[in-house]
């Protein structure tokens, strides 16, 4: 599962990714440096993890991960192929949700290739070729099934029906995600084509540093203008957190971020909401060798919570040992609160929360 930084050219893509991950995109002044699609694995910021290695003391902690892949930026006409258009859409359609950079901020020395700073035509433009590009994708595959479907073949028929009310949907300028279908007609009709603008997205207000902490003219725009999709707006001062990367200690990280009223770093509650976008949650493992955070998707159960750490946990599954984090922090050790009679056994049928530590009994 990973998330896309999308946006135009000299949004501050480049140098977010450079904030989140380890990796170096090149990042310069100017259009399509980002030629292949960087991909970073991305630790995720967890103060739980932190708060169990503290009363654990294992020999490693390993945090959960999100992988982040920095698209270059899309132009006008990149549906039609203009700049390096249908590569990048290409990149886009193969991850699971969007993060979408929008500059909100004014510096005459970073070019804007529309030459004016407006977030809202920014994202209306990315918006467009991502729809047109989704158009085609539909009338394509609607050209196939129509055909199919003037011969009697009723399932044919029933996804013909299906694609025409997405394509009706595009044509109004609607995204797919924001138009209704039964789950089963998403599943079985919607979901294999990939629609790029079916993806979840997360928006994200590039903003100066004076507006790291309450925003600006420009990000209230930007919230106004997205209130119908019900996506999240994160405000973000990129360049700020740049600086903050650069630092050689924590505690002059922090430092920095008091200076500013942060109580952390932007890209922190990025990467959470990443996550949560992606519909991702944490279990842990908690023990002497090692303190983990594993990635399940939401609604995961027991055994295929188990089969994140080996295929034979989940094949073998017999029950799993849980405790709820609140239990185990307000008891302060597995001990304590099996004495508390607060460890529960848990079948094949539950289905995990998030925070839960597991233990997991298997037979192969």
């Amino acid at each position: 599962m990973k998330a896309g930084i999308v946006g135009l050219p000299n949004v501050g893509k480049s140098t977010l990714f450079n904030c989140l991950s380890n990796a170096k995109a090149q990042s310069a002044n100017f259009p399509f440096c980002t030629i292949e699609p960087n991909i970073g694995v991305v630790n995720v910021p967890d103060p739980r993890l932190e708060k169990l290695a503290e009363l654990v003391n294992p020999e490693r902690v390993i945090p959960a991960t999100v992988e982040i892949v920095d698209i270059a930026g899309l132009v006008k006409g990149a549906s039609k192929g203009e700049g390096l258009g249908n590569q990048f859409l290409g990149n886009i359609r193969e991850t699971d949700a969007i993060l979408h950079v929008l500059r909100c901020f004014d510096n005459d020395n970073v070019v804007h290739v529309d030459g004016s700073i407006d977030p809202i035509r920014d994202k209306e433009t990315i918006d467009m070729e991502l729809k047109l590009k989704d158009l085609d994708t539909v009338e394509k595959k609607l050209d196939k099934v129509n055909r199919a479907a003037r011969t009697g073949n009723k399932e044919a028929q029933k996804e013909a029906t299906v694609l025409q009310a997405v394509k009706e949907g595009l044509e109004t300028g609607k995204s797919v995600r924001a138009l209704a279908f039964e789950d089963d007609d998403r599943n079985d009709f919607i979901k294999p084509l990939q629609f790029i603008t079916d993806k979840p997205v997360l928006y994200v207000c590039n903003v100066d540093e004076a507006s790291a902490v309450s925003g600006n003219e420009y990000v209230e725009q930007v919230k106004a203008a997205v209130a119908d999709e019900q996506a999240e707006v994160i405000v973000l001062a990129v360049g700020t957190e740049a600086d903050i990367t650069e630092l050689d200690t924590y505690e002059e990280r922090q430092m920095f971020l008091e200076d500013l009223g942060l109580t952390e770093a932007g890209s922190a509650k990025m990467i959470r909401a990443a996550y949560s976008l992606l519909h991702l949650q944490t279990y842990f493992t908690a023990g002497v060798k090692e303190v983990r955070a594993w990635t399940i998707k939401v609604g995961s159960t027991a055994p295929q919570a188990a089969g994140v750490i080996h295929t034979d946990f989940e094949k073998g599954f017999i029950r799993a040992e849980v405790i709820s984090y609140n239990d185990y922090i307000s008891y302060g050790s597995e001990t304590k609160v099996k004495e508390a009679g607060k460890m529960r056994v848990e079948g094949k049928d539950y289905v995990v929360k998030d925070g839960d530590i597991m233990h997991f009994r298997f037979n192969v």
